[in-house]
């Protein structure tokens, strides 16, 4: 091998690397493990991990712990798609295909788009996604997002937009309902503009009228709106198609997979229009018909758009997706139904506000911060010394529970605070409990 590659020892194959840092000494490698005592030595290791099902979490933030079915955990385990990586021989990929054909209809019928894609990586890059194709469909280069985004979010955005020449604006929230500031969103608002993006409940989980009527002060402006959105809060609330969104955009881990210690997630794309079709990354099934017309087919589509076929010109240098987790999010799909999703939806409506009712007991705290509509998440601000929230939450992990995300750092303006979450899977009895551990710990706090 070292004579074909051309070649004399494997020291070459590492000369990039400087001297002073490689190791100069053979590796210190103890004897073998048995396969037993090897077995016995990762499960001790597994014992030390608390999951989602050991701790009741009232932690979302971007993933969230929902129950997925057993019926989903059984199809994304079957190897005949576990082991297809993506479709690129589409002639020996018929069930495949098909599969994130029904992932894309599915998700096109509840956000009310043209069309969608068979899945990026997770709803971050999703939203750098949307951003680099409004640039392209616009030919402007300046994106505004909101003040409060998710900081992680924001931070992939600007990997996606920064080598690119992007710019990033934000606007404001209202500092008492948490919704957008349309007045400073208006007055960054110009002909320059690519895009706005905006989210669906927020990160803050508020639900605020007032989104609805950021698309139509877009297009005012020649600009485009990419909406943000929860998957299964769509069970309940309006599709952003429906109010003019031209580009939407999820995370769908909560409709395909568990927590999973952060991942993977599921980046969910689509738009309105023929030319941002032409724009959108990643892969396109279509269907068809056989040669003879009697049958369906299935097939990857405007393949002129990826980077095997025009290579610096493609839209996207993505050369993955999340075909396993946009499977599981359609077996997910199609066990709910509309109505299933309805329920679910009201279900963690109603557990959102039975959670924000029994936390206003709290002695020194405001909740929630914002006067709103929550719907899963909401902001929890306590009237307490510097460093309550951290410490409220060391305690929680202590008695078996995961508190909310802090938002001291990267929202200091909200002072003391932290943001909760609560899904279908926090029972009655257990946000009982969160509460009174709640209560117990700030009346015996300074």
């Amino acid at each position: 091998m070292l004579r074909v590659i051309g070649i004399g020892s494997l020291d070459e194959l590492y000369s990039d690397i400087p001297l002073e840092v490689r190791l100069n000494r053979p590796l210190k490698v103890d004897g073998f493990a048995s396969e037993q005592e090897v077995r016995s030595s990762i499960e001790q290791l597994f014992k030390e991990n608390k999951s989602g099902s050991d701790y009741n979490s009232f932690l979302g933030a971007g993933i969230y712990n929902h129950y997925i079915p057993a019926a989903v955990k059984a199809i994304v385990s079957r190897t005949e798609f576990q082991t297809s990586y993506t479709p690129y021989q589409a002639e020996i990929s018929q069930g495949l295909l098909q599969s994130l054909f029904e992932f894309e209809s599915m998700i096109r019928d509840l956000t009310a788009v043209d069309a969608v894609n068979s899945s990026l990586y997770d709803g971050s890059t999703a939203l750098g996604e949307a951003a680099r194709m409004a640039v392209r469909a616009t030919g402007k280069y300046k994106v505004i997002v909101p003040r409060n985004l998710h900081p992680d979010k924001l931070s992939v955005l600007r990997n996606y937009t920064e080598p690119v020449g992007i710019r990033l604006e934000a606007f404001g929230y209202d500092e008492e309902t948490g919704g957008p500031d349309l007045n400073d969103l208006q007055s960054r608002l110009d002909r320059e503009t690519a895009a706005v993006y905006c989210e669906v409940p927020s990160f803050f989980g508020t639900l605020d009228a007032d989104v609805v009527r950021i698309p139509s002060l877009c297009h005012e402006k020649g600009a485009l709106s990419i909406v943000g959105f929860d998957p299964i809060s769509l069970g309940g609330l309006k599709p952003p198609g429906e109010y003019g969104a031209d580009i939407v955009v999820a995370e769908g881990q909560s409709i395909s997979s568990e927590m999973n210690f952060g991942g993977p997630g599921l980046g969910i794309i689509g738009c309105r229009g023929e030319n941002l079709l032409r724009q959108i990354p990643g892969r396109l099934i279509g269907m068809t018909t056989t040669i003879n017309g009697t049958d369906k087919a299935f097939s990857m589509v405007l393949q002129t758009r990826e980077q095997h076929i025009r290579r610096e010109r493609a839209t996207s240098n993505i050369c993955t997706n999340e075909a396993l987790l946009g499977i599981g999010a359609a077996a997910y799909l199609s066990l709910l139904g509309p109505k299933g999703l309805h329920d679910l939806f009201e279900s963690i409506l109603v557990k959102t506000r039975y959670a924000i009712k029994r936390l206003q007991e709290l002695p020194k705290a405001s909740v929630p911060r914002f006067e709103t509509q929550h719907y899963q998440e909401f902001v929890v601000t306590f009237k307490r010394a510097r460093g309550i929230t951290s410490k409220i939450n060391r305690r929680l992990l202590l008695a078996g529970m995961h508190g909310g995300k802090s938002l001291v750092e990267d929202f200091p303006e909200l002072g003391e605070s932290s943001l909760l979450c609560v899904t279908e899977i926090n029972t009655g009895e257990a946000i009982d409990r969160f509460s009174g551990l709640m209560t117990k710990l700030l009346r015996g706090s300074r």
